[in-house]
């Protein structure tokens, strides 16, 4: 499986990106698809995940901002960012692994090589 991430770019705080994630080699209707972030000096942490059956759940963090969505018709899924702040600025990363929600990176099967976002102040 190959996962491609785009979206990424400046924008100023209070602005919107929409981040989409194509995988290719598998369909992944079945799977469980999840976006997360890694600023500079930090680990990878978790801001969203949405399951086969478009359960969702959101990091705190992101809550009431941020959207996961997918669309298994075009194996992709979306992080609709909305409300940036300048603490958002990382390298955003999907994921997908088998079997229900998780927030942990280690459960996590396959990468994408990530998109930059960037949020001035």
């Amino acid at each position: 499986v190959q996962l491609q991430a785009s979206g990424g770019g400046l924008v100023q705080a209070g602005g919107s990106l929409r981040l989409s994630c194509t995988a290719s080699g598998r369909t992944f209707s079945s799977y469980t698809l999840g976006w997360f972030r890694q600023a500079p000096g930090t680990e990878r942490e978790f801001v969203a995940t949405i399951n086969w059956t478009g359960g969702t759940y959101t990091a705190d963090s992101v809550k009431g901002r941020f959207t996961i969505s997918r669309d298994d018709a075009k194996n992709t899924v979306y992080l609709q960012m909305n409300s940036l702040k300048p603490e958002d600025t990382a390298v955003y990363y999907c994921a997908v692994k088998s079997g229900g929600s998780s927030s942990y990176v280690l459960n996590y099967d396959y990468w994408g090589q990530g998109t930059l976002v960037t949020v001035s102040s």
